[in-house]
């Protein structure tokens, strides 16, 4: 067992989303729009059942691996699916095995070059393209020097 793999259970999450591509850079326009307008609008505030106040970003429903289409998925985690507000999305990410990986700096630049990083290994990660995910956490407060997890499903 590597020293970050971890064995996470399943959760629940509500937020915004898009269907998106890392082809031609089009994921960095869709998910910084998406981003402006989590934050422009509240949407932090309209999660319900929300755990707390951590944003997660989910990458999940893979058309095949990272250079194909997926969702992204920008919110909270919640305690029940049961009420998810008309224009949000709800879904239930599995638990499993996940490698952690930590992107440290300013953002989002620190964000995208570990991405880019886990993107080289691809192969060697042994990924399930289930559903990977950030956390937004306290750490990542400070947008010069911010600490963000990032959590690889893997088999």
């Amino acid at each position: 067992m590597m020293d970050n793999e971890l064995q996470l259970d399943a959760f629940k999450i509500i937020g915004i989303s898009v269907r998106t591509t890392n082809e031609n850079g089009q994921s960095t326009i869709d998910l910084g729009k998406l981003w402006n307008r989590f934050y422009a609008d509240g949407f932090l505030w309209t999660i319900p059942d929300r755990i707390n106040d951590d944003i997660y970003s989910i990458y999940t429903d893979y058309q095949s691996d990272y250079t194909g289409l997926y969702t992204s998925i920008i919110g909270c985690k919640v305690n029940s699916l049961d009420n998810i507000p008309s224009g949000l999305t709800g879904k239930q990410i599995q638990g499993g095995k996940f490698l952690k990986y930590v992107g440290k700096g300013k953002m989002p630049d620190a964000v995208i070059a570990k991405w880019k990083e886990i993107w080289k290994k691809d192969k060697e990660l042994n990924r399930k393209y289930t559903a990977d995910f950030e956390v937004y956490g306290l750490k990542s407060q400070n947008p010069d020097n911010a600490e963000i997890d990032i959590y690889i499903a893997t088999e």
